[in-house]
């Protein structure tokens, strides 16, 4: 009986050594492998910057809002699930007169699904509202929170770069020009 074999107890049993591979030889599925030591890509390229929205400043704060057709839409997050419609207008009439109220239920418990839709008819007043919301409105003991549904895109993009959706060529790179071809003319 050998020194190794009296060391070990009877009734263990021994598992054979295990060649690990080595991390450079290991080939790795996914995203950011690596990425996080060395700050580059694993094909040794540098990563590119995300696309970001600059917050160009329309008005005096800042916001891009947008008119729909109607009038001015507010959403309204962060409403109780137990909130009516006569219950929101009571509660932001005091910023304006308000055009509509809409209030998405879920089909399967009949309960509100957590937004409003609130349509003013001027900029003033659907701005009070958000206003409003953001200095601690409640409903229900909850508190609100509210923006504009339509806001404008930014209007620094160039036609044809990639802020601008251009197409995208070859290691994520965005291409200028057309991002596919033109349809025949009608007759």
């Amino acid at each position: 009986m050998s020194t190794e074999q009296a060391m070990v107890p009877a009734n263990t049993v021994q598992a054979p050594e295990v060649d690990m591979e080595d991390e450079a030889n290991v080939k790795r599925k996914g995203r950011g492998i690596g990425a996080r030591e060395t700050g580059s890509g694993a094909d040794g390229l540098a990563i590119a910057a995300y696309d970001a929205v600059d917050s160009v400043a329309a008005g005096k704060d800042g916001r891009r809002e947008a008119r729909s057709v109607e009038g001015w839409i507010v959403v309204v997050t962060n409403v109780h699930e137990e909130a009516t419609e006569e219950e929101l207008q009571d509660k932001f009439a005091d910023f304006g007169e308000i055009k509509n109220v809409h209030l998405n239920l879920d089909r399967r418990t009949g309960f509100v699904k957590g937004y409003a839709l609130i349509e003013y008819e001027t900029n003033d007043e659907a701005r009070a509202a958000i206003e409003a919301c953001t200095d601690g409105l409640t409903l229900l003991e909850e508190p609100l929170k509210a923006d504009f549904a339509f806001v404008r895109p930014p209007s620094t993009a160039v036609k044809g770069t990639a802020a601008a959706g251009g197409r995208v060529g070859a290691l994520g790179a965005r291409v200028a020009g057309r991002a596919r071809s033109r349809s025949p003319t009608r007759r």
